[in-house]
This record gives C-alpha cells, sequence and structure tokens, in this order.
C-alpha cells in the first residue's frame, strides 16, 4: 500500500515539512523498507529451551507483545520516524497510539488512512494503530498513561529528558531518539574531496533540520585552510529553491520559529566574536529560507558551539592532532 502511494506521500512530506522532494520520497522508502525487514523479522523471534531440573520437563522462553505501544514523532521526519516504530511494534504483536508533530497533521492522517485500508481489507479494526492530531498536552498524557507500557518520543533532548523522568515515574518504558551536535574529525591524512562532498550534505540536507545534522567541522591545521575554501566554494553551488521542484537541494525551514532560532544564533555567534565566513542572513523570496552559514573563530569549548541550533550553521574549529579533536568532541558528548 505504501509502495502504490510513495510518490503521493513523499511530495505530501515535501510539500508540509519543507525537505526536498528526493528526501520526502525516500522517507516513504524508509517506511517501506522497514516494513520488509520486519516481515522477516517475524520469522526469526529467538527463544531459549532449557532444561529443567523437573524429570521430563524442560523451560520454553516466550515474548509476549507490551500492548499498546505509544509514538511522538517530529516535524523533520513526519512518516519515516513513525514507520520504524510502527512496523516493529505491529510484528511484535502490538497495537499504537500516535502523536504526530502539530506541524505536520496532513502527513499523519495520509498515512493513517493508508494503514486504515490494509486493516480493513483484512478484516482487522483500523484502531489498532491510532492517531491523535494535537499540541505537547497530548504527548504529556501519554507519557503519564500506564496504559501505554512503552512510549517512543523522538524530538529534542531537554524534552526527550521530561518525557524519559515521567515514564519512568510509572515504572514504563521508555524508548527515546533525541538531538545531537554531532561533529566530522577531518585527520591530516583526510581527502578533501571527500571531506567537502560529505560535508556539504550533511550540513545543509535538510536545512540542518536532522539530529544527524553535522554541526561542527574539526579540521587538522594542515587541511583546515584548504577544506574551508573549499566548503565555501562549494556552498555556492547548492542550487537553493522550491523543495519540489527537481534539481533543488536546499529548502526552507520548516517553520518561521526555525527561521528566529537561526538569527539569534547568527547573533549570539557574531557577539562572541565568531566570523560569519558566508551565509548568516534570510533569503529575500517566499517562505522561511535562509543561507547555509558556515563560522569559524571560535573556540571549540565556547557554549555557542556545545548549544545546538536546529538549523544550517556548521562551525569549523582548527585542531593540532586527531586526538585533540576526540577530545573536543568528547567534551560535547558527555555534556548533552
Amino acid at each position: 500500500a505504501l509502495r502504490e502511494k510513495k510518490e503521493q506521500l513523499g511530495n505530501l512530506v515535501s510539500l508540509e515539512m519543507g525537505k526536498i522532494g528526493p528526501e520526502g520520497l525516500g522517507e516513504v522508502q524508509e517506511y517501506i523498507d522497514i516494513c520488509d525487514y520486519a516481515v522477516g523479522l517475524s520469522r526469526m523471534f529467538a527463544g531459549q529451551v532449557l532444561p529443567s531440573e523437573r524429570p521430563g520437563h524442560m523451560l520454553l522462553e516466550m515474548w509476549n507483545p507490551l500492548g499498546v505501544v505509544g509514538v511522538i514523532s517530529a516535524f523533520n521526519f513526519p512518516c519515516a520516524v513513525y514507520g520504524w516504530n510502527n512496523a516493529i511494534a505491529l510484528t511484535t504483536g502490538n497495537s499504537l497510539v500516535w502523536k504526530g508533530a502539530p506541524s505536520t497533521p496532513l502527513t499523519s492522517i495520509a498515512m493513517i488512512k493508508i494503514l486504515q485500508s490494509v486493516f480493513e481489507a483484512n478484516n482487522l479494526p483500523p484502531a489498532i494503530c491510532s492517531l491523535v492530531c494535537g499540541e505537547a498536552d497530548v504527548g504529556a498524557r501519554m507519557a503519564e498513561d500506564e496504559r501505554l507500557p512503552l512510549v517512543s518520543f523522538t524530538g529534542s533532548t531537554a524534552v526527550g529528558n521530561k518525557v524519559a523522568v515521567k515514564v519512568q515515574e510509572r515504572f514504563g518504558k521508555s524508548l527515546l531518539e533525541l538531538g545531537g551536535n554531532n561533529a566530522i574529525i577531518v585527520n591530516d591524512d583526510a581527502d578533501v574531496d571527500m571531506v567537502v562532498r560529505a560535508s556539504l550534505f550533511a550540513c545543509v540536507g535538510t536545512a540542518g533540520q536532522r539530529c544527524t545534522t553535522t554541526r561542527r567541522l574539526i579540521v587538522h591545521e594542515k587541511l583546515y585552510d584548504s577544506v574551508l575554501e573549499r566548503l565555501k566554494k562549494a556552498y555556492t553551488q547548492v542550487k537553493v529553491g522550491d523543495p519540489l521542484e527537481a534539481g533543488t537541494l536546499y529548502g526552507p525551514m520548516h517553520s518561521k520559529q526555525g527561521v528566529q532560532q537561526y538569527l539569534d544564533t547568527v547573533a549570539e555567534v557574531k557577539k562572541a566574536g565568531g566570523t560569519i565566513e558566508c551565509g548568516g542572513k534570510t533569503i529575500d523570496r517566499p517562505g522561511n529560507f535562509v543561507e547555509p552559514t558556515i563560522v569559524t573563530g571560535l573556540a571549540h569549548d565556547s557554549p555557542i558551539v556545545h548549544k545546538e541550533t536546529f538549523a544550517p550553521i556548521v562551525y569549523i574549529l582548527k585542531t593540532k592532532s586527531l586526538e585533540e579533536g576526540i577530545q573536543w568532541n568528547n567534551e560535547v558528548k558527555q555534556g548533552l
């Protein structure tokens, strides 16, 4: 059913979230792939058969469904994140209650309609996969509800921490996929061409609105100038435009709130003494467009460098050794 609607659903993801067309289609493909995986997994659940101290008896290990799984997903992956949870939860015998992001309700409803059609075609109740559209108060109720033995949350680290505490207070289980502040560490023997190619999409893909976005580029001093200049040139070649238009590589931010966070961070960078190598401004066109931005001149332990801004801003840091770069990255990881 997802394959039949892949193009329509992928375009809806792009239209509502803002990511470029290939990424929207890629999300639906991820859902399809995890369904294929889950079908195979359904024949592979392991269980142990153990000898018993009682003659003529044995011990049999059997896995049982949890019951109802709660899923709270984020705006940046309105299709794939639910798909990952959905396929595995169904395969293990659970039903689901889903709260999608309040800013991407059309994608959520379209996906539930597709699932509904499959259940009805197989004489099963569509409520096996239920959707609630709402704000944060719905997610808070889900975290507290003892009828949900497992709550899967995708979003910011700060909110994820609150969800985890609420679920733990009632001895429930939580599955968290939270923010990050990822780095690429470039040693002095790195292939610069590969570094630039890898960094470009890692930094500006999805307009920086991924937990896997590269936000810090830690470069050995021998390659620092070369990487910086080539990456700046690459940034000027990124085609900005309508995410549904063929050839567009960089679309808008999802919301005006995201644009404001971007501008606030640029202002904070300047106040801290950082240099805006390229970007740093909004783009004068309809929509929530901002320029992909490269920042230099800040120390690795600057508070703004350690802060994750969900926007296309990367800090390029100069290091003397691979070991030093790893240590810098570990400091950020420990603070998350």
